[in-house]
């Protein structure tokens, strides 16, 4: 299974890189492939390490402004032109889509494949993992959004919330009628 995984390059304390690893571990061990944004930092370099160390495939997609921190030994690398462009080659080389902790730009991506998979443009798994309760904010709008009629499908639908690395990747192979 391709993973994208939509996170920080900011180097950021345990509370987030322990998850972090444990999820990059399952990923590896599983066989599974990271697709990810590329940087050879922060929690990005953390995800990378992990499912590299434990024999999982490196997809890279970076941007042209942030090229010179792209990792240089991931199994492939794309640079694209722009944010748009990579946030489209993420998505497509995608079999399930997962979100950590991040800022604005993770932020962006997220309401991005949401807003997407909400109009029907694509059908596949995405998962919140709210490690340390990062997301507790954004559940709790997601859930006023769905009570009060702004979704047009079921909040289940629509995204699944872990509160760990084990949640999500059961609820991926799950998805994917991995046994």
């Amino acid at each position: 299974m391709h993973i994208s995984v939509f996170c920080s390059a900011a180097d950021l304390d345990d509370r987030y890189t322990t998850p972090a690893r444990e999820f990059a571990e399952l990923i590896g061990k599983g066989g599974h492939t990271l697709v990810w944004g590329g940087s050879e930092s922060g929690l990005m370099k953390v995800m990378a390490d992990g499912v590299q160390a434990h024999g999982g495939r490196l997809v890279g997609i970076s941007v042209e402004f942030l090229a010179a921190k792209a990792r240089k030994n991931a199994d492939e690398m794309v640079i694209t032109k722009d944010l748009a462009e990579r946030k489209a080659q993420l998505l497509a080389r995608a079999d399930a889509i997962v979100i950590m902790v991040g800022g604005t730009g993770t932020l962006d991506e997220a309401t991005e494949i949401l807003e997407l998979k909400k109009h029907g443009m694509h059908t596949k798994p995405v998962v919140l993992l709210n490690a340390a309760g990062f997301y507790d904010g954004l559940k709790q709008q997601f859930q006023r959004m769905d009570a009060e009629g702004f979704l047009p499908l079921p909040l289940a639908d629509l995204v699944f919330f872990a509160e760990d690395g084990v949640g999500a990747m059961a609820y991926l192979e799950e998805s994917a009628g991995i046994p």
